[in-house]
């Protein structure tokens, strides 16, 4: 079993990646709406709609919807006018006798075209008409009115409103008017990936429905016709032959243009399509029948009767048929006649060659315009059409001059028109598709599936890709010119797994280890960071990492200070966004002075990110760091009552230092210390700045910014900082936790006061108790520092309380005074101070 599942995993991302959309790929969605008697036209099966879309689906064809077309025609009749009366009480009303089966009703009618004679369409009492309205019997105006005689936009067929609907002379009056016009039928909307254009079309998809039923398809034409270039009325000259491979065109004489026929109006209605004319309509059906859009030009109305496939030149502009007018560069193709552009190629045809209702000629044209080229024009021109959404994922070179014949084939039917024998085929620029070889071995490993040669070979055969074998395992396949997405040997082996089934594949479940990856310690370290400094009421920045350079000279950095060197941006998004970072101070100071300008004072900031360091051609250095700043009260959550408004100082930075050295338990190894020059850190305040120390090296600072500094970034009150160097901190190893059982005996405690030179340190103090080797001892703590009254001038007073316990029994008062005497004699002695008197 393992080896299918490693199969189908190897497979898994060629199938994610065909089946997921490119969002890139597409500036407007589109789908493929057909609706099933349509799709039946071209392959014969009887199955019901929700079995189709359930095969489509699994055919990698989501479909969003398969829903009934007019569902609310229920109720709704044929009918024939008999007699018409003008209406007693109104004078723009007529009394209609209609027929309707065997009976005769009357109706009271407003339409301008209600005649004896007239078969039109009957909402009987109890009909609902879309958008909810009842049909009523009523009085109106005084006369009675079993229904109402409709429009064919009241019934929500066609948007024509003009009067009520004028039916065909011979359908039978009370035949649901559903049946009479062939209306009963269901739409199917299949959302497309852009790497199928093949299934923009009917005939496309119901090709991949005969390869899952066994069918092949019946398409409207089957051989494609030979088209000579001698002796015609009008010329084709391709000037840019990379950007149009294939430019077919035929001309058709004494159209007669008018409505189409009511089977091909039903065709565009039931997929959201307006019906405009024959001409239009039938390039628009072909379109929608064979994935091949078309255009049709007014040939009476091109200049020479000549069509130039080029690209724009300076200064055209054309005004296409949605009545904009655009302005061309040199990168957008062009089809125009022997003076001037008449069409934006594959996109929209030009108003100077529209048809009109007096256009008896039409040069016809089917193409193939490279993909990029249309995709680009039409991102420039803001347009997007139907034919543009086909061209732009690629159209078959070898079916334009199929639904060249189809459509011109309908135009001599529908519209009377006249084929001029002949025709202009470019296709110098069509090339055939690569064969392809696939291998049974790798098909049955990648799919987990048992399948033979004549079973895969049959599979791909079914979507009418050739196959031919070469030995017992192999086969050499050419793709379709219609399947531009197949180029691999994997592609035909995803197609073999769509045909047979998606839902055959094998399930296996994977194997799982239990194990787990060992964790990542510079995060661990950040995180522990991060989660110190919100315990301390911090609040986490997270800041861009593009910032101007003028950061630079705002922190007074020295011109060969390396945070100067910095990344540029080839293309940034504004000149404040520029160079990426190589310090994280500059973005707390802006969140700074955003906070205070908005009335908050109290600040406490920190950010964990990367900066940046160039390493000249090889890509730059990104450490992380650490910075926080703090501003405003020390004790900002606290009652002012209590806690007073005491500012914060820089022994607030030097304390969430140790408390971010603590959790780490690098405490022993690492320590802050005084001695940083004005030159290392510019925008700190002299006198005002620890470095943060281990050992040797320096991991970072905390400290107070200068007022120049501040005041260079606009901030009007003391901010303290903390910068450093997380990489260089997870450099160390911490302290390993030891534990102590709970003590036994009582703790006592003792104080001293001691009179000290003014200039000794109380953290030496400290040290020194800690450090004279007495076990007695458990802890010594500053409890207060005094000058003034009663204290000689450049001496001060300090008072330490001193815990004393012992392990294994209780102490008493001689053994503990013997104890603290000593250590007063010590620290007498060394700090040449003298035992304050009470």
């Amino acid at each position: 079993m393992l080896p299918r599942l490693f199969g189908l995993l190897t497979l898994l991302p060629f199938l994610l990646q065909r089946l997921k959309p490119f969002r890139g790929d597409d500036h407007k969605t589109r789908s493929m709406k057909f609706t099933l008697n349509w799709l039946r036209e071209y392959i014969d099966t009887d199955l019901e709609p929700a079995r189709i879309a359930d095969h489509l689906t699994m055919l990698g064809l989501e479909v969003d919807a398969c829903v009934p077309c007019y569902p609310e025609l229920t109720g709704v009749v044929v009918a024939r006018i008999e007699t018409v009366q003008p209406h007693p009480n109104a004078d723009k009303l007529v009394l209609c006798d209609v027929t309707v089966g065997q009976e005769l009703k009357r109706v009271v009618c407003g339409a301008p075209n209600a005649r004896a004679g007239l078969v039109t369409a009957l909402a009987l009492p109890g009909a609902v008409l879309p958008g909810g309205f009842t049909i009523k019997p009523a009085k109106i105006r005084g006369e009675e009115s079993c229904g109402m005689l409709c429009s064919a936009k009241e019934l929500g067929i066609t948007e024509d409103q003009a009067g009520i609907m004028e039916l065909a002379a011979d359908l039978q009056p009370g035949q649901e008017l559903s049946q009479a016009l062939g209306l009963v039928d269901t739409m199917i909307e299949v959302d497309l990936t852009p790497n199928r254009p093949d299934c923009a079309s009917v005939l496309g998809i119901a090709r991949e429905v005969g390869g899952v039923i066994g069918k092949r398809i019946k398409p409207p034409v089957v051989v494609p016709p030979v088209l000579t270039g001698e002796n015609l009325p009008f010329s084709v000259e391709v000037e840019s032959g990379g950007d149009c491979p294939r430019y077919a065109a035929r001309l058709v004489k004494n159209v007669k243009i008018g409505p189409s026929p009511w089977w091909l109006q039903q065709r565009l209605l039931a997929v959201g399509m307006r019906p405009i004319s024959n001409i239009v309509d039938i390039t628009n059906f072909v379109m929608l029948e064979y994935g091949q859009p078309l255009h049709a030009f007014d040939f009476n109305k091109l200049a020479g009767g000549r069509i130039v496939v080029r690209r724009a030149r300076p200064g055209e502009t054309l005004a296409t048929l949605d009545g904009s007018e655009h302005q061309l560069d040199n990168q957008m193709l062009m089809i125009c006649d022997a003076e001037r552009p008449v069409a934006v190629a594959g996109i929209m045809g030009g108003a100077n060659s529209e048809v009109d209702a007096q256009t008896c000629d039409i040069l016809l044209e089917s193409a193939c315009f490279a993909a990029i080229g249309i995709r680009r024009t039409a991102g420039r021109l803001n347009m997007s059409t139907e034919a543009s959404y086909r061209f732009e994922r690629g159209v078959d070179p070898q079916g334009v001059p199929m639904a060249m014949e189809r459509a011109v084939q309908l135009m001599a039917a529908l519209a009377g028109g006249e084929i001029v024998a002949g025709g202009v085929d470019y296709r110098d620029g069509v090339v055939a598709p690569a064969p392809i070889t696939l291998r049974g071995k790798r098909t049955r490993a990648l799919l987990g599936m048992d399948l033979d040669l004549a079973r895969i070979g049959g599979a791909l055969t079914g979507i009418e890709i050739e196959v031919e074998k070469i030995d017992d395992d192999t086969l050499r396949v050419t793709p379709p010119s219609f399947r531009v997405d197949l180029e691999r040997e994997v592609d035909l082996i995803e197609e073999v797994a769509r045909i047979v089934g998606y839902n055959l594949l094998p399930t296996t479940l994977p194997m799982v280890p239990m194990s787990f990856s060992e964790p990542d310690a510079l995060r661990e370290l950040r995180k522990k960071v991060a989660q110190t400094l919100i315990a301390l009421g911090f609040y986490e920045a997270i800041n861009y990492s593009f910032v101007a350079p003028q950061h630079h000279d705002l922190l007074g950095l020295a011109a060969d200070d390396a945070r100067r060197q910095t990344v540029h941006l080839l293309n940034p998004l504004a000149e404040d966004q520029s160079v990426l970072r190589t310090t994280l101070l500059p973005g707390l100071l802006e969140n700074l002075r955003r906070n205070v300008n908005h009335q908050s004072h109290d600040v406490r900031l920190f950010e964990v990110g990367k900066v940046f360091r160039p390493q000249g051609s090889r890509q730059p250095e990104e450490p992380f760091r650490l910075a926080a700043v703090i501003s405003g009260r020390r004790n900002p959550g606290a009652p002012v009552l209590h806690a007073g408004e005491t500012p914060a100082d820089i022994f607030d930075v030097k304390g969430v230092m140790a408390q971010i050295l603590d959790r780490l338990r690098l405490g022993a190894a690492i320590a802050c210390q005084a001695g940083v020059t004005r030159q290392e850190l510019p925008f700190a305040e002299p006198g005002s700045v620890l470095a943060v120390m281990g050992g040797e090296k320096i991991l970072g600072w905390c400290g107070a910014f200068s007022q120049k500094t501040l005041k260079g970034f606009g901030i009007k009150q003391q901010a303290f900082f903390v910068d450093l160097d997380l990489a260089a901190l997870g450099g160390f190893s911490p302290q390993a936790k030891t534990f102590a059982p709970l003590p036994k005996f009582p703790f006592v405690k003792w104080d001293m006061a001691l009179i000290v030179p003014e200039g000794v340190a109380a953290g030496e103090m400290l040290s020194a108790i800690h450090g004279c080797g007495e076990r007695l001892i458990e802890q010594a703590e500053i409890f207060d520092v005094f000058q003034g009254k009663n204290i000689e001038a450049g001496k001060k007073s300090v008072a330490i309380s001193i815990t004393y316990r012992a392990l294994d029994r209780t102490l008493d008062d001689e053994t503990v005074g013997k104890v603290h005497q000593k250590i007063i004699e010590m620290m007498i002695s060394r700090f040449n101070g003298q035992l304050r008197e009470a």
